[in-house]
């Protein structure tokens, strides 16, 4: 299945990094969203692939966060077997769909696709008010509960999308419940919000943020957090990592942000990337190739 959605600003593909001394999974990537520099030549799943086992990077999280990247994401995860997938509705989306009359109907679609094994993940779910203003939050709300207790319900990790709404994040979590396994997808919180996550059992993911400038708080939350919490993912085509920001994202840059994660921690970075691999596993459900 060819996909035709787009990211932002347009250049070439930066050149391969240096490859990690251990492998690691790219846990948040949107393979079906064209990369900025061909917007309308998406970069085929097995050459995306190839590049990114070639720095160490031999495995993805294929994340659909609408109905069609839905169905892509479960299709492409039962192709290739470095791939597993997570399906849900945007927090964006749900509003959408809602004001079609749509969102339950699309709710019951993504509960179907979340059973098939190589679905690890609901998600991306969550709550954004940055671009969602307050006409559309009981549906993000609405939405968001309903993610959640499908992933209780099928025993699936839950990824949240979280964008200016920390306080309401926690507050549905709590008021749902939290699943066994669940991640802050391309966590942007400081360290007082990260300790409020881990104490609720939530995996921090970290993007090519934290290797941005203005991005000390990011940093300061990834020192403090344990290293049996810690992930790592690209959010592909966006986020890219210094000293390329601007430029169409993929994973084969995860060494970049995994180096400047060790930076800040001051760790060793074989032994970080052993953890992080291990999270991983740990953190969607088992084995890869269960």
């Amino acid at each position: 299945m060819s996909a035709t959605r787009t990211g932002g600003r347009n250049g070439e593909r930066p050149v391969d990094p240096e490859p990690l001394p251990h492998p690691v999974v790219d846990n948040h990537c949107h393979l079906d969203i064209a990369p900025y520099a061909a917007p309308d030549e998406p970069v085929p799943v097995a050459q995306a692939l190839a590049r990114s086992a070639a720095v160490g990077v031999p495995r993805i999280v294929q994340i659909g966060c609408d109905l069609p990247g839905a169905r892509w994401a479960r299709e492409t995860a039962n192709e290739f077997d470095a791939i597993v997938a997570g399906v849900a509705l945007h927090p964006n989306e749900a509003p959408r769909l809602d004001a079609a009359g749509r969102l339950d109907e699309a709710l019951a679609e993504i509960a179907d696709l979340a059973t098939d094994p190589r679905v690890r993940a609901v998600g991306e779910t969550g709550l954004d008010t940055f671009r969602t203003g307050p006409e559309g939050r009981e549906a993000q709300e609405r939405s968001f509960r309903r993610h959640i207790e499908l992933a209780q319900d099928l025993d699936k990790t839950l990824v949240i999308h979280d964008r200016d709404a920390h306080a309401d994040v926690l507050r549905l979590i709590d008021e749902t419940g939290a699943p066994n396994r669940w991640v802050m997808h391309c966590f942007s919180g400081d360290a007082e919000f990260a300790a409020a996550c881990l104490e609720r059992g939530a995996y921090l993911s970290f993007a090519g943020t934290v290797t941005f400038k203005n991005a000390q708080p990011l940093r300061d939350a990834l020192l403090a957090a344990p290293a049996d919490r810690i992930l790592v993912e690209t959010d592909a085509p966006y986020l890219t990592p210094e000293p390329h920001r601007g430029r169409p994202n993929a994973s084969y840059l995860v060494p970049l942000t995994v180096r400047a994660m060790a930076a800040v921690r001051g760790a060793d970075l074989a032994e970080l990337c052993r953890a992080i691999d291990a999270n991983t596993e740990t953190a969607f459900g088992g084995t890869w190739g269960a």
